[in-house]
């Protein structure tokens, strides 16, 4: 290779290097931490998954990914504030820049995905949409479900997904469309609508905290959909977008090698280098989204790994009670298959 052309590989080179550090750090990071807090677009009233309790503070499923991510970018899971959106509000706050990530119970589609100017980031759990009814009803499945009013949320998969089965189904219905899923409930429960449709596991949290008598309802088998839910950012920050989705795989990868939020620093002495890569003993993941070696430590030191946020909010330490079932892991026979960090 003659003098020049090393010259104009090593600028070549150099360039290349350039547009690679300049992609580590993007907007959305940079605006987060000049603001000094991650803001999270979330539902208030959904039990498990996004709600606030009696002193006003945030709870749930995507509350505890919310915090996580602040860990990773702060090592402070308290900075985040929440955002409660209704189903119509929340892809234009997202959009505009109002929060900097959705988080509320969203259903990752390809139209959403391809279509709103934002990006999926991976699931988060895996649901499907069910019909919620009084037992004095006295129906079994929602194919006996002719001539009923069904309770609904607008501007969701869910009513369009009531709308195709019942129609494929060759039943009549009439939707109740009301916007806010606390103000959905309150009808439901009044008699206004025979039947309730919304994600099984938001069904089973309404029953479980949000009725009088529990033991009243019940949810009906058939499920009308496949529900993959979670967090969405906007399109053309793939730093941004790195750093949710990863601090959500690392939640994972922390179950699937049994680190927990009370081992987490005893891990730190492992001989496994998938551990050692994970929580950032030997370099590199970090410094690749422009976050701290400890980024994956700090999340799963504030909240757990995937196991301790699902048992917590919607599992067998809930209210809720829902067993793992497709969000186990993939080695348990579920669909939670994370990516590797290395």
């Amino acid at each position: 290779m003659c003098i020049r052309d090393r010259i104009s590989f090593a600028a070549g080179a150099l360039a290349l290097a350039c547009v690679s550090q300049a992609a580590v750090a993007g907007p959305t990071l940079d605006a987060v931490k000049k603001k000094g807090y991650v803001q999270c677009g979330l539902t208030d009233g959904v039990s498990g998954f996004s709600a606030t309790n009696s002193k006003g503070e945030w709870e749930g499923m995507d509350v505890d990914i919310c915090r996580a991510v602040a860990a990773a970018v702060f090592g402070d899971p308290t900075k985040f504030k929440g955002t409660a959106l209704s189903t119509q509000q929340r892809f234009t706050a997202l959009q505009s820049g109002e929060v900097d990530v959705l988080l509320r119970t969203v259903t990752l589609t390809q139209t959403r995905d391809t279509s709103l100017g934002l990006s999926a980031v991976a699931a988060s759990f895996y649901d499907g949409q069910g019909i919620l009814v009084n037992k004095k009803l006295g129906v079994k499945s929602a194919k006996e479900l002719n001539g009923a009013t069904v309770c609904v949320q607008p501007g969701t998969t869910t009513e369009l997904n009531l709308a195709d089965w019942f129609r494929a189904n060759n039943i009549e219905f009439k939707p109740v469309v009301i916007d806010k899923v606390t103000e959905v409930v309150r009808a439901f429960e009044s008699g206004r609508c025979d039947a309730f449709t919304d994600d099984a596991s938001q069904l089973a949290a309404v029953r479980a905290t949000q009725v009088a008598k529990p033991d009243d309802y019940e949810i009906l088998p058939e499920r009308f959909s496949k529900e993959p839910l979670g967090p969405m950012v906007r399109q053309g920050d793939e730093n941004w977008l790195g750093i949710v989705r990863w601090t959500l795989f690392a939640l994972l990868e922390a179950e699937e090698y049994g680190i927990t939020s009370k081992n987490v620093d005893e891990m730190l002495k492992s001989n496994n280098p998938n551990v050692l890569r994970i929580l950032g003993v030997t370099p590199g993941a970090g410094k690749n989204m422009g976050l701290d070696e400890k980024w994956a430590y700090n999340a799963i030191k504030a909240v757990g790994n995937y196991s301790e946020v699902f048992e917590r909010n919607v599992g067998k330490d809930s209210k809720l009670g829902l067993q793992r079932g497709t969000n186990a892991l993939w080695s348990k026979g579920g669909a939670m298959y994370p990516w590797p960090i290395r």
